[in-house]
């Protein structure tokens, strides 16, 4: 497919100004004005629209193709949840009309839907109140642990300086303890999959002020010893951190707050739609017990006396300001009319077929994949291509060889605990015949990585772009081609 520059010829337009005696030229200042007019390519409007046309086609999107990335990345969007983030009187309001007189009036249903968002996040999570301005999973995290660093403040507990970390974990969720102050401690995963309980005991003590868990983490394995964990760190007087981003795996079955979690984010965009593939947009509230409330960052949505709603900005002890406006309000739209299209049974169930489908591919692969952690999984599986490299073929030949087949790749090389790992994550969405449509491929594609490797690291064969020169793209980037320079 020629770029667009190529398809250019001097003199063809795409548009035609009426005609005019004004000079803009002469009418603007100079300031404004370019030194040379841009080097633009020259095309017929007809020529445009079928150029971008069929780049759309060449590219992988999940209303085309199966996405393994699953809730991480890629889940599908119910379209009903667009609709609503469309509507005029959503789409079109302006994130600071709240703060005008007539006391709210215009926006009485922005407020509603954050509010109530806020509630049902609250019951989901077991917690106690919620924010929504987080704007994205990574700022939900910063969020979390500026809420344990002011606690502690408040306090006086100016001696706790640490946070744990297990090895499995997010790699933002160091991180973000860094940019709040605290030294990270790494704490090693055991056989199972999980935490090491001894080396998290051997590592607690009255200097750590808050341990950070993802549970299923991110092998995908729940950690049956998380009230455990969660009873020693409060022992210390340590303050539980949740990492909500497999929450997918859980909804309506169990709550962080429960296990003894004092703050958690929710990564919105991936467990209640918007996918994110890309880069954005994103959500992630952060939901706190009683002890971190008096904490939140400001405006806070509050309900007066008469039933209206209000925006709330005198809480002494707030961290302030997390965002500009309210956080990503479509997004939050998007979940909250998700959540209520779903209900609780419905939520519930999403995340018991989420679950059902990860080990349904697992049991399908491993006779042709190792596992490291052979244990009933959560939303997701992760494999490593170890066996495969025996014959030269490793995880991210795997992944080129399935964009060939019609399938994207799942997550690769994480988490960093699982030597050669593939992180597959079907969701709930998913038909058992795509499932096994994606089964027949991996067990194909295992199968030519032993009899004909060179098919496999030659690829992909099929696509518009083929095997690239990684290395030499990430440290010989060129970001401005243009053909005319």
């Amino acid at each position: 497919m020629s770029l667009i520059f190529e398809k250019s010829e001097p003199g063809r337009r795409g548009i035609d100004f009426p005609n005019s005696t004004t000079d803009y030229k002469t009418e603007l200042d100079s300031k404004y004005l370019r030194a040379t007019d841009a080097e633009l390519p020259e095309v017929s409007e007809l020529e445009v629209v079928r150029h971008f046309t069929q780049l759309s086609q060449t590219n992988f999107s999940i209303d085309t193709n199966f996405y393994p990335l699953g809730s991480c990345t890629m889940k599908y969007n119910p379209r009903v949840n667009e609709a609503m983030a469309s509507l005029e009187g959503f789409a079109g309001l302006h994130p600071l009309l709240s703060q005008l007189k007539l006391g709210g009036v215009l926006t009485q249903g922005a407020l509603q839907v954050l509010y109530e968002s806020e509630k049902m996040l609250c019951e989901i999570c077991g917690m106690d109140a919620f924010t929504m301005q987080p704007m994205a999973g990574a700022h939900g995290e910063l969020t979390g642990i500026m809420l344990i660093a002011a606690y502690h403040r408040d306090n006086g507990n100016s001696h706790k300086n640490k946070i744990l970390i297990p090895d499995a974990a997010h790699g933002t969720n160091p991180a973000s303890a860094a940019i709040a102050g605290y030294k990270c401690i790494t704490i090693p995963s055991g056989d199972n999959g999980c935490l090491d309980y001894a080396a998290f005991e051997a590592a607690m003590d009255d200097d750590v002020a808050g341990v950070m868990l993802t549970s299923p983490n991110t092998v995908g394995v729940f950690n049956p010893e998380i009230k455990k964990l969660s009873n020693l760190a409060h022992k210390h007087g340590a303050l539980m951190y949740y990492d909500g981003a497999n929450l997918n795996a859980i909804m309506g079955h169990c709550r962080p707050g429960e296990m003894g979690f004092d703050v958690i984010h929710v990564n919105i965009h991936k467990t209640f739609s918007t996918p994110h593939g890309g880069g954005g947009p994103g959500g992630g509230p952060v939901g706190v017990s009683k002890r971190l409330q008096p904490y939140l960052p400001i405006s806070l949505v509050e309900k007066r006396e008469d039933g209206t709603l209000g925006l709330q900005y005198n809480a002494k002890k707030s961290i302030g300001y997390l965002s500009a406006f309210y956080g990503n309000f479509l997004v939050t739209l998007r979940a909250y009319t998700y959540m209520l299209r779903l209900g609780g049974n419905g939520l519930k169930k999403a995340s018991a077929i989420a679950v059902l489908n990860a080990n349904y591919i697992k049991e399908k692969l491993k006779p042709a994949y190792d596992l490291p952690i052979d244990r009933t999984c959560m939303h997701e599986v992760v494999f490593s291509a170890s066996r495969q490299n025996q014959y030269g073929v490793h995880a991210i030949d795997i992944s080129k060889a399935l964009l060939d087949r019609g399938m994207h790749a799942p997550t690769m090389y994480f988490p960093l605990v699982i030597k050669e790992a593939l992180m597959i994550e079907p969701t709930e969405t998913e038909s058992k015949q795509t499932i096994d449509d994606f089964i027949a491929i991996m067990l194909d594609i295992a199968k030519e990585a032993k009899e004909n490797p060179e098919a496999i690291t030659s690829a992909p064969h099929n696509t518009f772009v083929g095997r690239v020169d990684e290395v030499k793209a990430a440290k010989d980037m060129n970001l401005a081609f243009c053909p005319y320079t």
